[in-house]
């Protein structure tokens, strides 16, 4: 993992786990629950945000559309996608701003995820790291569509346990739906203690 999200990421797993259970947990569905911001909305009704329009919105507006996505299927998402981290959820607003400016560099070291479906149920996929053209490949995960971590709906999962990679990363546990044609937004949780904790959310889209 770069020492950059590496960092990022060690600090938010520590702020997690001083906070009391449930705290960490994927907003719940409120009848007031604010609706995407209004720089989103008109993109939204238009035919769905872009990852410029995800990286605008707030995480509670990141839940609200997650919870309204659709569950794409496992051959949906075959090829090289780019990729934007998005929101920490834990993060105080001054610092996501700082994390958005960060994401939207022109090297930000995580470039995005492939996929390759081995059949309409499951598949698998990598991530690129460390620029376009010759991107390293790190961290493989397995694909399949499974319930969601995040509401009574099931979502495209991926799945870092394997032998490949390290301890750390086998605690992981992705998952994305789809907001927009070939756009995804997804949540990555953290396994702590046998209990899955939303530490990201990030987006995908076809090129």
């Amino acid at each position: 993992m770069p020492p950059a999200e590496r960092s990022l990421f060690m600090a938010t797993m520590a702020q997690q786990a001083g906070e009391p259970p449930g705290a960490t947990a994927f907003p719940s569905a409120q009848a007031g629950a604010p609706p995407p911001s209004e720089s989103s909305s008109g993109r939204l009704a238009s035919g769905g945000p872009t990852l410029d329009d995800l990286a605008r919105m707030e995480p509670d507006e990141l839940a609200t559309l997650y919870r309204g996505a659709t569950t794409p299927a496992v051959p949906t998402l075959d090829g090289h996608l780019v990729g934007r981290m998005l929101a920490v959820p834990v993060l105080p607003a001054r610092a996501r701003g700082l994390l958005r400016r960060f994401a939207a560099w022109a090297h930000f070291p995580w470039r995005g995820k492939s996929f390759t479906a081995h059949g309409p149920a499951r598949g698998e996929g990598i991530n690129r790291v460390f620029g376009d053209r010759r991107s390293r490949r790190w961290f493989r995960f397995e694909t399949f569509v499974a319930p969601s971590r995040a509401g009574a709906f099931d979502a495209f999962q991926l799945d870092y346990d394997n032998p490949d990679n390290p301890a750390l990363i086998r605690a992981i546990k992705d998952e994305v739906r789809q907001v927009a044609p070939g756009v995804f937004l997804g949540l990555a949780y953290f396994v702590w203690r046998k209990k899955p904790r939303l530490v990201l959310y990030f987006g995908l889209a076809r090129r």
